[in-house]
């Protein structure tokens, strides 16, 4: 190789001692090389300032390198219609794209678009992640058209036998619970939900049915439903969720929000209503976004890993890519507690 030509395949694989078809196969971030050789092949390739030529690559593969991720709108107080959960896994999706050697498409839909009509097709991408969808019993009938059409998908939401395609989810039960159950030591019985908690919205659903084991498994009555209030994820639903509950006269002593924007929206009204949190009522949330530490006073809250969530839905979806098998994954809940839900001293 002269100073000036093009470092190829052939000429890592003769400086990492391997195969042309081993660097291939790290190149395109196949797991079938271990990890020492990964290592190795991907070395030379940086001392060699070597770049995939992805027009060639797509030509030989039918393939265009790239994933393409679909963000759907949420209802927000600013322009943006994202739901600041998901910005915190954009970042980790990104990274593990760069780890695969993909290139990633980020587009913003609305869930009355024809989204799901043309990406592979067009081979505009290899494979979609999906984020956000709303009330999943009007999305459905979309999941089931990309099925129909062979598309490979992976989505972030609920984890069901009868789904259609691949998911990775939080173990929302198992969050639910863990609220259910901080919010009994916490010395509070009737602990109100703010979230859809029906079939529409299966996460929150799951959410509300395990904070009702959590009241079960210590001798206690179920959630009660008149302490149940819609809202969908953001602070203006909080906000006329918690005057809603409220404007209902029924007492409660705990709050257990479907997210942390309904819980911070929540807080706000109990504040307008002279109710102090967490003196007279607690308050968890769900999801941890960075703005739940810095609310007044700071959010306890379910957390859904987004890092190890964005590694997943990439190396599942390259998994569907390379037609090798793929099985959806839920993934553990924990806790964090901060001063909303517990008095100190």
């Amino acid at each position: 190789m002269t100073r000036k030509s093009r470092a190829t395949s052939f000429d890592i694989a003769f400086r990492a001692g391997v195969s042309q078809a081993t660097v291939s196969r790290v190149l395109r971030g196949s797991p079938l090389v271990n990890e020492e050789t990964r290592k190795r092949v991907e070395a030379v390739a940086r001392e060699l300032n070597y770049k995939v030529d992805r027009r060639a690559s797509s030509l030989r593969t039918q393939k265009s390198g790239t994933l393409a991720l679909l963000l759907f709108e949420d209802p927000t107080p600013d322009d943006s219609h994202i739901n600041p959960f998901f910005l915190s896994m954009l970042g980790s999706i990104t990274r593990a794209c760069a780890r695969h050697g993909q290139d990633l498409l980020v587009s913003f839909q609305q869930l009355s678009d024809d989204w799901h009509s043309d990406y592979e097709d067009a081979m505009k991408a290899d494979g979609l992640i999906l984020l956000g969808y709303g009330d999943y019993e009007e999305y459905r009938h979309k999941l089931d058209a990309l099925v129909e059409r062979g598309t490979h998908f992976v989505r972030w939401g609920n984890v069901a036998p009868d789904q259609p395609g691949v998911s990775i989810g939080c173990d929302n039960v198992h969050g639910g619970r863990l609220a259910g159950e901080h919010l009994l030591a916490c010395g509070r019985r009737r602990i109100a939900f703010l979230g859809h908690a029906s079939s529409h919205y299966p996460e929150f659903l799951d959410r509300f049915e395990g904070c009702s084991q959590a009241l079960a498994a210590a001798g206690l009555a179920p959630l009660d439903r008149r302490l149940q209030v819609d809202a969908e994820t953001s602070e203006e639903a909080g906000h006329a969720a918690a005057l809603a509950l409220l404007a209902r006269g029924q007492p409660f002593d705990a709050v257990f929000a479907a997210s942390d924007l309904i819980a911070i929206g929540a807080m706000r009204a109990l504040a307008e209503a002279g109710i102090r949190v967490p003196e007279q009522v607690s308050m968890v949330g769900f999801d941890d976004i960075p703005m739940a530490r810095f609310a007044v006073p700071p959010l306890t809250t379910v957390v859904q890993d987004t890092t190890r969530a964005g590694q997943l839905l990439v190396s599942t979806l390259m998994q569907l890519v390379r037609e090798e098998p793929a099985e959806s994954a839920m993934l553990p809940a924990s806790l964090v507690v901060r001063r909303s839900s517990f008095i100190c001293g």
